[in-house]
């Protein structure tokens, strides 16, 4: 049989600009039966970040929006059924719009972000919500999960590779000089930051109010963070105990509390954020994941953030602002030893990070990108800023965006 005739005219679309609209997040709660969000669903949570958008951007037709993807780690009960569709049904997007559900463990939101940018960025869709969610309180990390009995058998990855506090103590074992002293000093400065940042208007606008109904108060509002503890000294955590290993490093003062919460953001390309009057708040300039020894999963940001600036043409020097997943301390601090940063530099964290306001896994991701773009507005003279975070199973994340607002002349000052 003759073969098909092949179109000569058929349209092969250039590379398009991918920009962030917006991105909005609920309140964090604490993953613990007495928690803000114990009797609300985390579908729901989810649900609240995208009608947010849309209420923020009535702008933009429902109907243009081309998908919606939802991470979460645990993708069983209220996180289950295809989150991207049923909360886009549950938000009120018409049936036509899609929706799919993602999973790479901490990285779910950012995941979400990049898969569905690169589907704009060749033009097979215009506009795009991406995020995700986590209520550690109705599903902890690793329920009900059946590892393969070959990753032990075969020796794979070491026994302990699936405890991420073990992972963050084999950090300090590699590296000594990642001393527990720098990470309680790291701990306590996230906690003051975020409390310096929450004090002056900088976390309270990317917040959207979540209603809450417990079976025994009635009903209630969610309006701001629980998990951080304001106050907190380096005197006070000294003597905390350290859960993951005796006589070890890693304490609660140096790690992300376990959280619930969703956050998510809306992407556009950037003619069609033009065309429909939507903000540009960031562009998308270059992205990377990479893999390292699953034992040592916090050095993940590390190669992934080489990969993400040799695919930009850019080095650290280049970049203004970080935006660093604070699962453990002695991550973060991994992280700024091998680029030469400072524990203490201003670009990193300016508003903290997870060890303060908390880390529902699969929605941190969009947490950081929020953060980055709003000091992209108080920061005109920072062209280049990074959100980078570490993967369980020994990965790591970075997405590398660049500021609509960057004026030259601002940076020579």
């Amino acid at each position: 049989m003759p073969s098909p005739s092949r179109p000569v005219d058929a349209r092969v679309p250039a590379a398009r600009r991918v920009v962030f609209v917006d991105g909005v997040r609920t309140p964090f709660g604490r993953a613990r039966k007495d928690g803000l969000y114990a009797h609300t669903r985390a579908d729901d949570l989810a649900v609240k970040t995208v009608r947010e958008l849309l209420r923020r951007h009535p702008g933009l037709p429902p109907e243009r929006v081309d998908d919606v993807a939802l991470a979460a780690t645990t993708q069983q009960g209220d996180q289950g059924l295809t989150l991207g569709r049923t909360v886009a049904m549950l938000a009120g997007l018409p049936p036509t719009v899609p929706g799919f559900a993602i999973d790479r463990m901490c990285a779910g939101a950012m995941t979400a972000v990049t898969t569905t940018a690169a589907a704009i960025g060749v033009g097979a869709q215009d506009v795009t919500f991406a995020g995700g969610v986590e209520h550690m309180g109705h599903h902890p990390m690793g329920f009900d999960a059946d590892p393969n009995p070959r990753f032990l058998a075969e020796r794979l990855v070491a026994a302990d590779a699936l405890n991420m506090g073990v992972t963050a103590e084999n950090l300090h074992d590699r590296f000594p000089h990642l001393t527990r002293e720098r990470a309680d000093a790291y701990g306590v400065a996230s906690q003051e930051k975020y409390a310096a940042a929450l004090a002056s208007g900088r976390i309270e606008p990317d917040l959207v109010p979540v209603a809450l109904r417990d079976p025994e108060h009635g009903w209630g509002l969610a309006t701001a963070d629980e998990p951080p503890r304001p106050g907190t000294t380096v005197e006070a955590i000294a003597g905390l105990p350290t859960p993951f290993r005796p006589g070890g490093r890693v304490t609660a003062g140096t790690s992300a509390p376990l959280t619930d919460g969703a956050a998510s953001c809306l992407l556009a390309a950037e003619e069609v954020a033009d065309e429909l009057g939507l903000p540009v708040r960031m562009r998308l300039v270059s992205f990377a994941y990479a893999g390292v020894e699953p034992e040592v999963m916090g050095l993940g940001p590390v190669p992934a953030t080489h990969k993400a600036l040799d695919r930009a043409g850019l080095t650290i020097d280049d970049i203004g602002l970080f935006e660093i997943n604070e699962a453990f301390a002695v991550q973060v601090l991994s992280f700024l030893d091998a680029f030469g940063i400072a524990d203490d530099d201003p670009r990193v964290n300016p508003y903290g990070g997870a060890i303060a306001v908390g880390h529902p896994l699969a929605s941190s991701g969009v947490r950081l990108m929020t953060q980055l773009a709003r000091q992209f507005d108080e920061h005109p003279e920072v062209r280049y800023g990074l959100t980078t975070m570490c993967v369980g199973l020994g990965q790591g994340g970075t997405v590398i965006w660049e500021n609509p607002r960057y004026d030259a002349e601002e940076a020579a000052r």
